[in-house]
Parts: C-alpha cells; sequence; structure tokens
C-alpha cells in the first residue's frame, strides 16, 4: 500500500514530489518567507530549526513526504503520516505553503489531489491533527467537508516547550466527492 499511496502527483503546474535532498534549500527559503508561522506546528523549519527538521522528516520512518511546486517554483511541503493499513487509514500533515500562496486556492487544489488519490488507491478514513491554535488549518479542512471529532488534551509538546491541545478531523471515502463529479 505504501508504494501506490506515496507516488508522485500533479494536477496541470501543481506537483507534489518525494522530498528529498535535491528539494533543501528551495524548501529552506520557502519556509524563511514566514518565521513566525512555526510557533503553531510541532516543529520548526525556521531558521535555526530547519536542517534537524528537514533530516528528520525525510529520515525513516512512517513520514512520506512531499515537495509541492507551483509551475517551476518549489511553495512549500506535505505529508502522509500515521499510515495503518489494516485500517486503511492515514492523516495528512506536516503542510506549510508559502505566504505568496495562501489565499490562491492552491491548497485546496494540493488536498483533493492528496484526497483523490488516497481514496482511490483504498484508503477509507483521512484524518487531519490540527493544533486548536491553527485556525486557518481548522478552516481549510472544514471547507473540504472533513468532520471535526473532538480535541486530544495535551496531545504533544511542541518544539517550543508547549503543550499542544490537537484538533482531530476526519474525512471518510464516503463522504468524498471526487473531482469531475462536484
Amino acid at each position: 500500500m505504501r508504494d501506490r499511496l506515496h507516488v508522485d502527483l500533479a494536477d496541470g503546474d501543481l506537483r507534489l514530489v518525494r522530498l528529498g535532498e535535491d528539494h533543501r534549500e528551495a524548501l529552506r527559503a520557502a519556509c524563511a518567507a514566514d518565521a513566525d508561522i512555526w510557533e503553531i506546528y510541532s516543529s520548526s523549519f525556521g531558521p535555526g530549526h530547519f536542517d534537524a527538521s528537514f533530516d528528520a522528516l525525510t529520515g525513516p520512518g512512517g513520514r512520506m513526504a512531499y515537495a509541492i511546486s507551483d509551475g517551476e517554483t518549489l511553495v512549500g511541503m506535505t505529508a502522509w503520516l500515521r499510515p495503518d493499513w489494516s485500517a486503511e487509514t492515514v492523516e495528512i500533515g506536516n503542510s506549510y505553503i508559502h505566504p505568496d500562496v495562501r489565499g490562491t486556492g492552491l491548497n485546496g487544489r494540493i488536498k483533493r489531489l492528496m484526497l483523490d488519490h488516497a481514496f482511490a488507491v483504498g484508503i477509507r478514513r483521512i484524518e487531519f491533527r490540527i493544533d486548536e491554535r491553527n485556525k486557518r488549518s481548522q478552516a481549510a479542512v472544514a471547507k473540504l467537508g472533513a468532520t471535526r471529532e473532538g480535541v486530544l488534551r495535551s496531545e504533544r509538546v511542541t518544539w517550543t516547550g508547549h503543550v499542544r491541545d490537537t484538533g482531530l478531523w476526519s474525512l471518510l471515502v464516503d463522504e468524498w466527492v471526487p473531482r469531475g463529479r462536484q
């Protein structure tokens, strides 16, 4: 299932390709464009923390990360997290897009591309775990049709030492309307 799920994806000029070493410097520059946002992330990809976070994201483990390109420009990252193949579930997370492309509809295109693909290869439930302080991300997944299931209280300690409450959102295969049928 992993090999079917973590494949390069494209929609016109939008491309999600497996994140690798060749993306390091372009992603570093994209992540530095909004150094303040990292305060509400579990880990920081901002200046001073980027290399350790990049190495952890691309290293061994359950994360299946993508570099996001809009045309020829790398504008962010996202990942499949916490895959549970026997339960046919996965999380979409570790998402960041450059401030210049926020509010353009690009994030919705990214998530629809990922959702269409995941459900097409047999995933039946997709989760989103969002810091309760991150209202922008909560609004974005609600717009996709995800259901807020509740709050995981004191669910993790972030890189700043903040004890985070995490909103748990999900979308089920039978709730999703693929592109073209909307």
